[in-house]
């Protein structure tokens, strides 16, 4: 296994200096899955839920939490994004529970020095917390799900995509 880059030596946290890193094109996508009741799913789809458009609101909240990441994970470094996609989906066949769901997917782009992961990360858990926000008056059961990692393009490690092995 890799070594740890944000522990000293000594054992202390700190910010990894990425100065001597070349700058290169660099990717996240990551995703996460809100379950709800059927009802609820529909009530967003319909436009009905009295706070307004969740989706559209809950895209604007991803690229907020996406730029501000480093305001949230103590040891991320400010990254000039150059892009954040949000994309939506429905879940329409009912788990277990008898509940449906949206996906989030959420790409984070730079030209940078360190990677876009915890920026792609933040953005959909932001995303799906925006929607259960919205909607928790009708439906508190709500269930965040299997936010994860999807890819990442860029850097020394080039690619790595989730479910292939290297």
């Amino acid at each position: 296994m890799d070594k740890l880059t944000h522990f000293s030596e000594s054992g202390r946290a700190r910010m990894v200096d990425v100065s001597a890193k070349s700058q290169t094109a660099r990717v996240a996508i990551a995703s996460g899955v809100l379950r709800m009741q059927p009802a609820t799913l529909a009530r967003i789809r319909s436009g009905q839920v009295s706070k307004g458009n969740v989706l559209a609101v809950a895209d604007v909240g991803a690229v907020m939490a996406a730029k501000r990441t480093p305001d949230i994970i103590p040891m991320c470094h400010s990254i000039a994004l150059t892009g954040v996609e949000v994309e939506f989906s429905e879940i329409t066949v009912p788990d277990a529970q008898g509940c449906v769901g949206i996906k989030v997917l959420a790409t984070a782009s730079c030209t940078g020095q360190t990677g876009v992961e915890m920026e792609a990360l933040c953005a959909a858990n932001v995303a799906l917390l925006t929607i259960y926000d919205m909607c928790k008056a009708i439906d508190r059961g709500m269930r965040i799900e299997c936010v994860q990692l999807e890819e990442k393009r860029g850097g020394k490690s080039g690619v790595w995509k989730r479910g292939e092995s290297k």
